[in-house]
């Protein structure tokens, strides 16, 4: 054991040095003592990027846990010879999860996981050694303590959520350390929710509240960053996952301690509508606001509806430093937008590294309300029954729809948030070169002889729908592409607002408390507000008056706003509503057919494998023959 520790020393020493002082390039050298690595500040500054690698390394959306195995996307499994995805996260919705090899393994860094306890570690070495670099300013010094105890804290939690209580990390064990020292237990839920809220409150005092330079920090840790997150821990800590679960009530350390809180505790809503409050106020008075589109210059004419969608698509894809919703966005670019859009031209269909493979299930598309801003089975002036049959486009939803093609009832008469963030065949695709609202592409997606439809054995949408908000409407693909850059949100101030709705309805405060902060991120998505849209649309009136009700609105809301953005599947997982989410098979359209009366089938395409044991990842087995003190989650 004290031979691996000094491995395990001498592995994160050895990413400290490095002639770039930008965080998102690290390259590391085989440093190898503490004291080189903290000799001076430019050496110290290194490990400081070295303690932000892995967080630049977690937001790859094919290996986050919420994008894979939510349902919003589903990638096939037997697609060949396909060198672009790695479908490790995808297929544990198949039922592809053991405790003998996790997939997207956290706790050990194995089967496309980050590491975390690594990470954890160089930041307790990062804050152990702060003291040695003598050139280094008291003013900088506290920044970077600050920076780096919201890391700790932040990598905790993305245990957290993965596999519950955890064992603490808070500082490295030294190299002496007995086995009975090393071999750490979990600790409870409450403690470890208590340990990541104290450190980031110690953190936020010294955190900057802005970046001004935005050329060399920018994705740097701010106390509106901090604030929010503490935010979301304390909102995942009082939902019905963590608080009071009766699957988890008989879950005990080794030593005898309840891991999980025996009862529900309504106390942690209000300690998590406080937090959310304070960040929101953070973030307003620093600026923040829901974020509008503002055309360039070669953009003279929009119509309402095109202007609306562009308002929910550039609130992900408009640049940081522009967007003023973005509290939190990865700093690395999205690398994915080849697999979110169709491919409109016939050289983009010939170009092989145009995959579009990320589909969207029917449940998914299903999921937006109607124009009415209602659910589609609630609306009473929509015609539910017969959303599958077939309707051409007119020319009054010429920009959503294309104009006599024959697509289904279900796209037309859907709220702004439909056309915004799905592409399908028939619809309308605002880019790509073209900008003159009255000449744009539209998408064909029926049959091999589409440009968009299934052309090899690599390049298929199985569903029919793709996720168009994931694509720069100033991305082009053609014969080659022109990529247009964006940073994938983390927080932004919309999800903010949805969740201090949902805090203070399970407060059990009245409806009009809740609803004004829902209909600020309607508004904006073009939609009225929550009341006259239930009242005048909805076969359940009274639906928002009740607790429950405005329970289930809030949720579908937070579902369709942040749909796409890595969010929703943590959601449904801390609801304990991933279970039936997951009940229903995936389906989408018969694809290869080319008249619509055949496209427009359904058909399923995969029944997932989701149990209660599912809601949190198991260990791996080796680990708990390593470490006898460590108790497995229940029923792995």
């Amino acid at each position: 054991m004290k031979f691996l520790n000094k491995c395990i020393l001498i592995l994160a020493l050895g990413i400290v040095c490095t002639s770039c002082k930008k965080y998102l390039d690290v390259t590391p050298e085989n440093v190898g003592t503490i004291d080189y690595a903290f000799r001076n500040r430019n050496e110290a500054e290194n490990y400081l990027f070295t303690c932000y690698s892995t967080l630049q390394k977690l937001f790859q959306v094919q290996y986050d846990p919420a994008f894979c195995t939510s349902a919003e996307i589903y990638f096939p499994n037997n697609l060949t010879d396909n060198q672009y995805i790695d479908p490790v996260g995808f297929n544990l919705i198949r039922g592809n999860q053991t405790s003998a090899n996790p997939g997207l393994n956290f706790w050990d860094g194995t089967n496309q996981g980050q590491p975390m306890f690594v990470a954890i570690r160089r930041c307790n070495t990062m804050l152990e050694n702060i003291d040695k670099p003598v050139d280094l300013t008291p003013a900088e010094k506290k920044r970077w303590v600050a920076e780096v105890k919201f890391l700790k804290a932040y990598y905790h939690f993305v245990l957290f959520r993965l596999y519950g209580p955890i064992p603490i990390t808070d500082k490295n064990l030294p190299i002496n350390s007995s086995i009975e020292e090393v071999r750490v237990q979990r600790a409870p839920v409450d403690s470890v929710v208590n340990y990541m809220v104290n450190l980031i409150d110690q953190a936020a005092t010294d955190l900057p509240v802005t970046i001004q330079n935005q050329v060399k920090e920018l994705g740097r840790i701010t106390k509106p960053i901090a604030l929010s997150v503490k935010a979301q821990i304390l909102a995942t800590a009082a939902s019905p996952l963590f608080n009071g679960n009766p699957d988890y009530a008989g879950l005990k350390s080794k030593s005898g301690a309840l891991l999980f809180p025996a009862a529900s505790d309504p106390a942690k809503w209000d300690r998590a509508a406080a937090a959310v409050r304070e960040a929101i106020d953070v973030c307003e008075s620093n600026g923040n606001s829901l974020h509008k589109f503002i055309p360039p210059a070669n953009i003279s004419k929009l119509s309402d509806s095109l202007r609306t969608e562009l308002d929910i698509q550039t609130a992900i894809t408009e640049k940081w430093e522009l967007n003023t919703e973005m509290i939190w966005a990865l700093n690395p670019y999205f690398g994915a937008q080849t697999n979110c859009g169709p491919r409109l031209t016939a050289k983009a269909a010939a170009n092989p590294a145009f995959q579009g493979t990320f589909a969207v299930p029917l449940a998914e598309q299903e999921l937006f309300y109607t124009h009415n801003g209602v659910p589609i089975n609630e609306d009473k002036t929509w015609d539910y029954n017969n959303r599958y049959s077939i309707r051409t486009g007119d020319y009054a939803n010429r920009f959503y729809l294309l104009n006599g093609y024959q697509t289904v009832k279900a796209h037309f008469d859907r709220e702004p948030r439909f056309y915004a963030d799905l592409a399908f065949d028939g619809s309308i695709w605002f880019g790509n070169g073209l900008v003159n609202q009255e000449a744009l592409y539209s998408v064909q997606g029926r049959g091999s002889s589409s440009f968009a439809g299934p052309t090899d054995n690599i390049r298929i949408n199985v569903t029919g729908y793709w996720p168009k908000k994931l694509v720069n409407y100033l991305t082009v693909y053609d014969d080659g592409y022109t990529l247009e850059p964006f940073r994938l949100p983390v927080i932004r101030l919309a999800g903010l607002y949805l969740l201090y709705a949902e805090t203070l309805n399970e407060q059990g405060k009245p409806y009009t408390d809740v609803v004004p902060w829902l209909d600020k991120v309607r508004k904006r998505a073009g939609l009225p507000g929550i009341v006259d849209a239930w009242k005048n649309y909805s076969r359940q009136p009274t639906k928002f008056m009740s607790q429950t009700g405005l329970r289930a609105i809030i949720h579908q809301e937070t579902r369709i706003e942040l749909a796409f953005e890595c969010q929703p599947g943590w959601d449904l997982r801390r609801w304990k509503e991933l279970q039936s989410v997951l009940s229903e098979p995936v389906k989408g359209w018969n694809i290869y057919e080319q008249e619509p009366e055949n496209y427009y089938k359904v058909k399923t395409l995969a029944v997932p494998v989701f149990n209660v044991k599912d809601y949190l990842w198991p260990i791996q087995d080796n680990d708990l023959i390593v470490n006898p003190n460590l108790t497995q989650n229940p029923n792995w």
